[in-house]
């Protein structure tokens, strides 16, 4: 299914709170093991190559598109981006609770931009990997801003920082949380939202 055009229903269901919650929980664990995980990569990737370990952001991107996919209600992306991002932070991580807070809102924030510019009406892989592409804008602008002040934006850190992270973005929170919400879908997981719905062609 290449692209879909819904009347938007902006009103949230219990339903909707509950499955943008457990994205969010779901994500923040992996956000905590992702975090532990490429700790030694990232030192190595950023001698070798610095700016290279942006490739890696996309995966503390994407439980903000995927839940906007899935729900399909303004917030979404903010909501479970926030709930992945509080959960990590108090699970423990190198960022502490106010940093991991800040930078979950602003990639929420932007996840949702690209559903916002299509009035929550369009959804389909290529606004998915704007949303991812978007996010990961946002993720480079506040690390940037907040820890890497005495670089140029310009440099050739800046850009490649900036480039690899947005392509991790659009690829990780993009295409992936695309095509892993077909996958669900598939299975019938999905069947209380329209989202699911006409993945399998079925009615309410």
């Amino acid at each position: 299914m290449s692209q879909t055009i819904a009347k938007a229903n902006y009103k949230w269901r219990v339903v909707d709170i509950a499955v943008a919650s457990v994205i969010g929980v779901a994500s923040a664990l992996i956000y905590w093991g992702v975090a532990t995980a490429t700790y030694a990569p990232w030192e190595a990737m950023d001698v070798l190559v610095p700016g290279l370990p942006g490739l890696f952001n996309g995966l503390w991107l994407f439980a903000g598109p995927l839940a906007a996919v899935v729900v399909r209600k303004p917030g979404a992306a903010v909501y479970a981006e926030v709930v992945a991002g509080v959960l990590e932070a108090l699970m423990g991580n190198l960022w502490g609770g106010v940093e991991t807070f800040l930078i979950a809102l602003l990639q929420g924030l932007f996840a949702e931009v690209a559903f916002l510019i299509f009035a929550y009406k369009k959804w389909n892989l290529s606004v998915m990997v704007l949303s991812g592409a978007l996010s990961g804008l946002a993720c480079w602008g506040y690390t940037f801003f907040t820890h890497l002040q005495g670089m140029s934006v310009t440099g050739s850190y800046g850009l490649l920082y900036l480039v690899t992270t947005v392509i991790s973005g659009l690829v990780f929170a993009g295409v992936c949380m695309w095509y892993l919400y077909l996958a669900i879908a598939k299975t019938g997981a999905l069947d209380k939202f329209s989202s699911g719905r006409e993945v399998r062609g079925v009615t309410a």
